[in-house]
């Protein structure tokens, strides 16, 4: 995945906004907060950030291209990034960006997930 198909899928969650902060990363963020980050990586290769959950944190922290997210995590923060791997990823990487979001929105007060049409059960 490049950035501009992180971007694209992205923007397909519910009720998300972009900005570009940080050093030029793509920041992507569910009723203000963050859930996605593209960039942060010292060469030209794509890298993405994301919060996880206690177990993906641990099980992705020894996977081949993925590493505790470099800032996030040494803050005690249960995030993840994934870098220098290959497009056959993609869908790998389309769960997890789900997921983020949704535990992020999760994370927003019910007032605002209600404001928001989020979490909101039938």
């Amino acid at each position: 995945m490049n950035y501009k198909e992180f971007n694209k899928f992205c923007s397909k969650l519910p009720v998300t906004t972009y900005i570009v902060q940080w050093g030029n990363a793509h920041v992507w963020k569910v009723g203000g907060k963050v859930f996605a980050i593209g960039g942060w990586e010292k060469d030209d290769k794509p890298a993405f950030t994301f919060k996880t959950s206690k177990h993906n944190f641990d099980f992705l922290s020894n996977e081949v291209g993925f590493r505790p997210a470099p800032y996030m995590a040494a803050r005690g923060m249960i995030w993840i990034q994934q870098y220098n791997v290959t497009s056959t990823e993609d869908d790998e990487l389309e769960y997890y960006l789900k997921e983020s979001h949704r535990i992020v929105s999760l994370g927003l007060t019910k007032k605002k997930q209600k404001e928001l049409g989020l979490n909101q059960s039938c």
